[in-house]
């Protein structure tokens, strides 16, 4: 009697149907987590372009800068070939602090110093204040010069005859530099200038300023 062959039982339909529809959703999930995957990588790679250019253009702090615009003395009295030592000589600057930053520059107390002959012969405060984003704020300096301290320069009589004074003055301002609180720079601006007063035509001439910068 031949031996019956067996026959292995197929898969009902409705259970290969099953495992056919959880393959796809499987592959259709792997394929979202990839997509999704990418999304965020491209994403975060604009968001770094772009804080990158920020950071190198709007957010770069650029150095303000101090200009002495013009300067005059006032009450420079000579009586027989002397300074009255009962009038303070005034000096008047007219000085401008520009801020070339998309944020405000605040500044503290600032301080101009007049030399002559190598001697301060003159100081002045500034109060605090402040030059709004890409602005220019004008500030009148005036300082005070002692007569005594001008007369006790070695080289004032000579100068005073050959009508022409040699003076200098130093001007710091200390401030920061703050944008959307997340880029903060403290910066302190000095100014050197160097210029030639003639007796004769009461004014400042061959004016040279050399401006330093520390962060």
């Amino acid at each position: 009697m031949a031996e019956q062959q067996q026959v292995k039982p197929l898969a009902p339909a409705a259970f290969r149907d099953e495992e056919e529809a959880l393959s796809t959703q499987l592959n259709l999930r792997k394929r979202r987590y990839v997509q999704c995957c990418g999304c965020i990588s491209a994403l975060s790679l604009i968001l770094a372009v772009v804080v990158l250019v920020l950071f190198f253009t709007l957010f770069r702090i650029h150095d303000p800068k101090i200009k002495i615009n013009s300067v005059t003395i006032q009450r420079l009295e000579l009586i027989n070939g002397s300074l009255r030592n009962d009038v303070n000589v005034t000096l008047l600057a007219d000085v401008s602090v520009t801020n070339p930053n998309v944020a405000t520059f605040k500044f503290s107390n600032s301080t101009t110093l007049i030399y002559y002959g190598g001697r301060v012969i003159g100081e002045a405060i500034h109060l605090q204040g402040q030059a709004k984003a890409r602005r220019t704020l004008l500030r009148n300096v005036t300082v005070e010069l002692d007569p005594e301290k001008i007369e006790a320069v070695p080289s004032f009589r000579s100068d005073l005859n050959s009508g022409a004074f040699s003076i200098s003055s130093y001007s710091t301002i200390s401030g920061r530099v703050k944008i959307l609180k997340i880029v903060k720079k403290r910066v302190v601006v000095r100014l050197n200038c160097t210029t030639t007063y003639r007796i004769s035509g009461r004014q400042f001439v061959g004016e040279s300023c050399r401006p330093e910068l520390d962060f």
